[in-house]
């Protein structure tokens, strides 16, 4: 059986290894850098605690961890500030700023989601784990990670930050 030692050094191995993907997991699920770094960090300090029950691949325990601890962070976001009603203007032909906008459209759509439905998304399609694990990360069955996904694209493909302005359809 290790010693603590030993576990700290896995431990930390682990954090630097995979500490940049359970970030932008993190940020996926709450759009606010501060609070995925408060994320990741209390989904850490649980699975220090936990660490010598954990088998020899913790990511999966510890993005449950992470989705589990998000799911329960009941009204912790500040809706103070207030996004603006138009965007400066880009350059002609300036394609990164399209990108940008559509990415900004796209996680307003994601924002807009219920925790579960918009957890199910970034695992499926930003993390591209399978219905199985998924399902294994947020604790249900294969058929809830369907039905909630089915039921988050439906959300989506009526979202209208998500409709194309010049055809009514969607992009």
């Amino acid at each position: 059986m290790p010693n603590d030692a030993d576990q700290l050094v896995e431990f930390e191995a682990f954090v630097a290894a995979r500490a940049q993907a359970l970030l932008r997991t993190a940020y996926l699920l709450t759009r606010d850098h501060a609070m995925a770094e408060d994320l990741l960090q209390t989904a850490l300090s649980k699975a220090w605690f936990a660490w010598h029950r954990i088998e020899k691949h913790p990511e999966p325990y510890v993005r449950r961890i992470l989705v589990t601890t998000y799911a329960g962070w009941r009204g912790r976001r500040w809706h103070g500030e207030q996004p603006t009603e138009t965007l400066p203007e880009g350059a002609d032909g300036d394609h990164g700023a399209t990108a940008v906008v559509e990415r900004h459209d796209l996680a307003d759509a994601l924002d807009r989601l219920p925790r579960r439905q918009r957890a199910v998304v970034v695992l499926r399609f930003f993390e591209d784990l399978s219905v199985a694990e998924t399902a294994h990360v947020m604790g249900c069955s294969t058929g809830t990670v369907k039905s909630q996904l089915h039921k988050a694209l439906a959300h989506l493909r009526i979202d209208p930050a998500l409709a194309d302005d010049t055809t009514g359809g969607a992009r």
